[in-house]
């Protein structure tokens, strides 16, 4: 596929970035660009080679400012429900990617952008970075997993109240709530990002796997069985030589080389 509202690049070995690249739309998502996130989603989970996606926006206003109103308005019922269905779906795959996923959040993360960076692993903001799900704004609910997804990440009360006033949440909140991991000046923002992935890229690429695995699995499972999971996890990851490379590296006291195998 030609992309023509997003880039997907390999940046560095192991190590791709994505673009949402409409910014004179403020990286507004419409029907085409969603379609585009989700056949570039499907290129890296099928390159086994990658190893983390740093997701952004074009430009320094925006990294999604929203779902594209001019699109949504003529909508009818049956077709606001495709484009809800279509939007849950792009949203789950790249939560699904087996790789770490980090947004790069550099300017209005609204509606179904705040609904893109909530749907990666975490998010690195930078300075003048806006969240929000403002969509009761139009009447209408977020339709792409805000309302659950903003729930999990900042509990009950607090998701309550900002899908309800439609209230706007600055970059310095967004960290002291947990929703960013991180808050750096914009002019940082990609290096941070690139920072981060070349740690994660050093890492055993299995193992990696395996632990995104077990948060995510683990958080819909009780304590229990959530222990269980981990334990058949580490039991796995002992079959890789990966492992053995690691702890050999170790004893030897000197850096691991891992092969992803």
């Amino acid at each position: 596929m030609t992309y023509q509202n997003i880039i997907l690049e390999h940046a560095e070995p192991g190590i791709y970035v994505l673009t949402v690249n409409r910014p004179k739309a403020l990286n507004a998502l419409n029907a085409a660009t969603l379609a585009e996130l989700a056949d570039a989603t499907a290129r890296v989970a099928e390159d086994p080679a990658a190893r983390v996606l740093l997701v952004t926006g074009a430009g320094d206003k925006a990294f999604v400012a929203g779902a594209d109103i001019s699109a949504m308005q003529p909508m009818s019922t049956l077709e606001a429900r495709a484009f809800s269905e279509q939007g849950s779906r792009v949203m789950s795959g790249i939560e699904a990617l087996p790789i770490p996923v980090i947004a790069l959040v550099n300017g209005y993360a609204l509606g179904g952008g705040c609904e893109l960076a909530m749907a990666c692993d975490w998010i690195i903001a930078a300075e003048q970075a806006v969240f929000g799900q403002p969509e009761v704004n139009l009447g209408i609910p977020p339709g792409f997993g805000g309302t659950q997804r903003l729930a999990r990440l900042l509990g009950r009360a607090r998701a309550m109240e900002l899908v309800i006033t439609g209230r706007q949440m600055k970059a310095d909140e967004a960290l002291r709530s947990g929703l960013a991991n991180h808050v750096v000046p914009g002019g940082q923002l990609m290096e941070k990002g690139l920072e981060m992935a070349r740690l994660i890229a050093a890492k055993a690429p299995v193992a990696v796997r395996v632990l995104k695995q077990a948060v995510q699995r683990g958080l819909d499972l009780d304590l229990a069985s959530g222990c269980v999971l981990e334990t058949s996890l580490f039991a796995l990851a002992f079959g890789t030589a990966d492992r053995k490379e690691g702890m050999t590296a170790f004893l030897e006291k000197r850096s691991p080389k891992f092969e992803g195998k």
